[in-house]
């Protein structure tokens, strides 16, 4: 994983909210929706008191964690962030739900997590940070490790099996000498702007997306666009992810020992990504 992905959300941390029309609106239903895809997978029986404990081990400002502890799960959060740490501890008390958090890279959740869990949680499409299978594989022992016998893997990625594999594979350009007839793969250069408006005033969010040689990889420039009446202001993050596809990221979990692994697309779980699940057997 690049230094460059520390310093991504440590300058993304105060606004990473404004991806959303109403961020603690998205807390609240990214908890629910998590709490009903968890209950399917342990059942009734095992949601009994205590609730089921949670290591959210990309937890950035809170989003799911804070989502889940609403739910009543007793829920320890990791980043490897500082500054996504601190925003969410903040949003905590805010939310007023207790839990407890950490910093720490989930390469190494061994040197700094102790107990084991009846859930792990990584989404937000975070294992897509690591480049290549080695650091996945890596990932998926420690988080295997702080699993309890039985316990449950929950990750979700961007939905690159989609985007690299569209329906429709390019289109012909009649324009160009020697294109006529011919199919131009295009891999997807970004996101729609979309637009909310508040009591803040306006702000346009949107990405741009630049893809290596190799189509393996893309760099992610993340803008803020704000519109006051003081004038327009622009922020922009950069980092880079891999177009890591479902059947990649099932190898590296069939490599780390995992066992049931299954996927479920939005429209199945209600959740806005692909999402995995996997059992510690």
């Amino acid at each position: 994983m690049e230094s460059t992905v520390l310093q991504f959300y440590d300058q993304l941390a105060g606004e990473y909210h404004l991806m959303f029309a109403d961020w603690t609106e998205e807390v609240t239903r990214q908890g629910e929706t998590l709490a009903r895809i968890i209950q399917s997978h342990l059942g009734q029986a095992n949601l009994g008191t205590p609730m089921p404990s949670v290591l959210d081990c990309a937890c950035g400002i809170g989003t799911q964690a804070i989502g889940l502890a609403k739910q009543g799960y007793r829920v320890h959060a990791t980043d490897l962030s500082p500054g996504a740490v601190a925003r969410a501890r903040q949003e905590a008390s805010a939310f007023g739900v207790n839990l407890t958090f950490d910093v720490v890279d989930f390469r190494a959740l061994a040197n700094k997590v102790s107990d084991t869990f009846d859930i792990v949680l990584c989404g937000d499409n975070s294992l897509s940070h690591l480049q290549e299978d080695d650091e996945l594989y890596l990932a998926a022992c420690q988080m295997r490790a702080r699993l309890k016998p039985g316990g449950l893997l929950l990750a979700s990625i961007r939905d690159y099996d989609r985007l690299l594999n569209p329906t429709d594979a390019g289109t012909a350009d009649p324009g160009l000498p020697g294109q006529r007839g011919t199919q131009m793969q295009q891999k997807p250069r970004g996101t729609m702007p979309q637009v909310f408006d508040d009591k803040d005033g306006r702000r346009i969010v949107f990405q741009i997306w630049d893809w290596a040689g190799d189509g393996r990889s893309y760099a992610i420039h993340q803008y803020f666009v704000h519109e006051t009446q003081a004038g327009i202001q622009t922020t922009h993050h950069v980092s880079r992810f891999r177009a890591l596809q479902r059947h990649e990221l099932s190898a590296i979990l069939t490599r780390a020992g995992f066992a049931d692994i299954q996927w479920q697309l939005p429209a199945q779980s209600g959740f806005y990504q692909p999402l995995v699940s996997a059992r510690n057997l």
